[in-house]
């Protein structure tokens, strides 16, 4: 009797230790899938445009910036026939400053909500023009007519300008690169690419 209580009591401890194991197994399940679908949002809401322009001078990059915030102004500084510097606030903080210092300085303030939803140019060896579109309609034109135009948007709709990246030393601005993040996307902790 003492035995066939023990065997019934082993086999009750093994099913319940299935259901357990199952269980964990359906919980690991459950948080990769959703791991995996987080990582798809993620690529499917950001996508990056460029680099346009040269290889010369040093790397640089606003990917960090963008967490102060969306773009709220810029400042392009515009010789003859050079863009030579570049500076992009993000909510309420400003950039670095890239390029050099000749030329004129033109400064851009977007309205409250506004969001540049598509960058256009021209680059040779150097940054030569840039025009920016907001969701506003603005168009905002720096540069000249001189190089390879391009055309700079996301793949995916309803992006906006997240932040830039390019080349620079301290006399020009060679080349540049547009990041894009959905606008749904925006609310989150998801940062561009």
């Amino acid at each position: 009797m003492a035995k066939r209580y023990h065997d019934k009591h082993i086999g009750w401890r093994r099913q319940v230790d299935t259901r357990r194991m199952f269980r964990f197994a359906l919980l690991a399940f459950l948080c990769g899938v959703t791991v995996i679908s987080a990582e798809a949002i993620k690529k499917r809401s950001a996508s990056h445009s460029g680099e346009y322009g040269g290889n010369s001078g040093a790397r640089f990059s606003h990917a960090i910036n963008q967490l102060e915030g969306t773009i709220t102004a810029i400042r392009v500084r515009v010789s003859s026939s050079y863009i030579t510097g570049i500076q992009v606030r993000y909510g309420r903080e400003w950039s670095d400053y890239v390029g050099g210092t000749s030329g004129e300085l033109h400064h851009v303030m977007l309205h409250q909500g506004e969001d540049i939803t598509q960058v256009s140019g021209m680059a040779d060896s150097y940054l030569r023009r840039l025009e920016f579109r907001t969701s506003l309609g603005r168009i905002f034109s720096f540069g000249t007519y001189t190089g390879t135009s391009f055309s700079g948007i996301s793949v995916f709709p309803s992006s906006v300008l997240s932040y830039i990246s390019g080349r620079a030393d301290s006399s020009y601005v060679y080349a540049i690169s547009f990041h894009w993040i959905t606008k749904r996307a925006r609310g989150t902790l998801l940062m561009a690419q």
